[in-house]
């Protein structure tokens, strides 16, 4: 038997690093518009999604750009260039161009988009139209690509005695009623804008981190007219009913239109709040992009479980120390039996245990704590002499 010669003395195995984590910014919009037929409507093919960066981006590819650089612009261009006007504005922006009139194909195309967090119709209010907006978010946030959408409330709706009731009811009534039982959907009201209000909602907001509250929080490039702004009944009405009236209010220092609440438009109350709904899919998004290098790789013995908790604690620990979560808290059955000695544990633990390894599957608990921000203050003035 020859001895192995010493040569080359040093043999070096090099293991390919492990590929980097799925990001998803919780800011990308999608904005899906209309344009007229032709190249009057743009470069893009209709039912195309694409990147806008840049407001030269919006004009090329869904407007007409005219010989002296002048933009002939459209419906679906407006939309874009208002989401840019944001500060701060979204991380992303989509720009789909609708065949016709027909929203359901262009929404379609951005089914399998899987960094889109916002979509919105280009100043659009029909609650036919709406519906299928809704359906969008709900099927696709169900399907595991959460998504939101914003909608607004016709702002031609003129001043009346019975506004705030009829304009709820223009946008609940069965069986066109855009309520979200999962809190999928916005709506905003800005009484006599001309501008697409709902995307510019959008985009302000997904401007922001998901914990930051929309309430108070600035609107850019919309108008309305002093005469059609709300009153304080009016304010609370839209409000209660989870309609964000846009407002400019009077302690605010300058003329700046704001949000006036933070609600989901949803019938369920376990979703009302849009920071809330943001944050839960956030949370969502990075554990099952840091769990995936998991599956196939991580072994149901107790240094895999104790493996597998460490590597939810890296996941959830930075969300706690930017302050987005207040605590969190990961509990693995099988890791705790497997934690004690066999002689310990009882039947109903090997039956876990056993369960699990059969099955190969693991089940954990993630307990997270928030802290959202404060929405009203209630302060009792005491006057002594």
């Amino acid at each position: 038997m020859a001895i192995p010669a010493a040569y080359p003395y040093v043999t070096v195995a090099i293991t390919t690093p492990p590929p980097p984590t799925a990001q998803r910014a919780p800011g990308v919009v999608a904005i899906v518009g209309l344009t007229p037929n032709g190249a009057n409507g743009g470069s893009v093919a209709k039912n195309t999604p694409m990147v806008v960066e840049t407001l030269s981006d919006a004009a090329n590819y869904f407007a007409k750009v005219n010989a002296d650089g002048s933009v002939s612009s459209t419906t679906l261009y407006d939309s874009l260039a208002l989401a840019m006007s944001q500060n701060p504005k979204p991380s992303k922006i989509y720009g789909v161009r609708v065949d016709g009139t027909d929203y359901a194909a262009a929404l379609s195309s951005i089914e399998g988009i899987d960094d889109i967090t916002f979509v919105a119709l280009a100043n659009e209010t029909s609650v036919t139209n709406l519906m299928l907006l809704k359906n969008h978010v709900e099927n696709v946030s169900a399907g595991g690509l959460r998504r939101m959408a914003v909608a607004m409330v016709d702002s031609s709706r003129v001043k009346s005695n019975s506004y705030v009731a009829d304009a709820v009811a223009a946008v609940t009534t069965a069986p066109n009623s855009l309520k979200s039982s999962t809190g999928r959907m916005i709506m905003v009201a800005a009484r006599g804008a001309t501008q697409d209000v709902a995307v510019a909602a959008m985009a302000s907001i997904a401007g922001y981190a998901p914990q930051v509250s929309v309430v108070l929080k600035t609107i850019n490039g919309i108008q309305m007219p002093k005469e059609a702004q709300y009153s304080p009944s009016e304010i609370k009405g839209l409000s209660e009913n989870g309609i964000l009236p846009i407002i400019d209010p009077t302690l605010i220092v300058g003329e700046s239109l704001h949000f006036a609440d933070g609600q989901t438009f949803s019938s369920d109350a376990r979703w009302a709040y849009v920071d809330f709904v943001r944050v839960i899919d956030d949370i969502e998004f990075r554990l099952k992009a840091g769990l995936i290098g998991a599956i196939g790789d991580s072994r149901i013995t107790k240094e895999g479980m104790t493996s597998l908790k460490v590597r939810m604690e890296s996941i959830l620990g930075p969300l706690k120390r930017s302050a987005m979560i207040d605590d969190f808290m990961v509990e693995i059955a099988v890791l705790d039996i497997l934690s004690m000695p066999e002689s310990a544990r009882t039947n109903t633990d090997n039956a876990i245990l056993v369960a699990a390894r059969q099955d190969r599957k693991v089940d954990i608990i993630a307990t997270v704590k928030y802290g959202p921000a404060v929405h009203r203050l209630g302060v009792q003035l005491v006057v002594k002499f």
